[in-house]
């Protein structure tokens, strides 16, 4: 129950007011219907999500275990070094303060994980995401796979409104994504940070070009 909290839509932490870069991908033409939408989710979410950010968030994981604050420290900074724009970069340093704050909030949130989390001035919101995951004990592979599904559910949930697309659209593409993730979360597990790589250029540019983009619905 606290995994289908943890990845609920309703979660406020803002994440409905980012897209990513797709809103540029739209405007420019490169996604135009829920194929190519799906086309360019799909491959995000192989070629950067599941394989950098899943393998932090392993990583993370395993630091929230342990009692190595200075560690953990050390590899949100190296994680927050990789976000490629300044939209990304204040992306998840907004969200991380709001998750942070909502764990740090709730009644019955562990004291011990909700001390280390008030001790960091501003985490990503990976690292707000794994001290939850931790705190609430779940499995790292039911954790990895939360996180996947929950990305490629706002992504899917912004090409709705930005392409625009249906319903059943978006039920269709979040079925092929939910067929995907299983196996991406496991081999995440056994990445390791030496080999996790976010090289995808085409997704840098589109995140580039949207923070200048005449128009827009999303922040980023």
């Amino acid at each position: 129950m606290r995994l289908l909290q943890l990845v609920s839509p309703t979660l406020p932490v803002g994440a409905y007011t980012y897209s990513q870069g797709l809103e540029w991908a739209v405007e420019h033409g490169e996604v135009h219907d829920a194929a190519s939408a799906q086309a360019w989710i799909l491959d995000l979410l192989h070629a950067n999500i599941a394989g950098f950010e899943a393998p932090w968030l392993a990583q993370l994981l395993a630091d929230w275990d342990g009692a190595d604050d200075t560690l953990l420290a050390v590899h949100d900074a190296r994680y927050l070094a990789s976000r490629e724009t300044a939209e990304l970069r204040a992306e998840t340093l907004q969200m991380g303060h709001s998750l942070r704050r909502l764990l740090i909030g709730l009644q019955d949130f562990p004291a011990g994980h909700a001390r280390r989390l008030r001790a960091l001035a501003t985490p990503s919101y990976l690292l707000a995401w794994a001290c939850a995951a931790s705190a609430w004990q779940l499995p790292a592979a039911e954790a990895l796979q939360g996180y996947l599904w929950a990305w490629a559910e706002n992504q899917t949930l912004a090409a709705l409104k930005a392409v625009p697309l249906g319903q059943s659209d978006g039920q269709q593409m979040l079925a092929a994504f939910g067929r995907a993730i299983p196996g991406l979360a496991a081999a995440a597990l056994t990445t390791g940070l030496d080999a996790a790589s976010n090289f995808a250029p085409g997704f840098a540019i589109a995140c580039a070009r949207h923070e200048t983009q005449y128009t827009r619905l999303f922040r980023s």
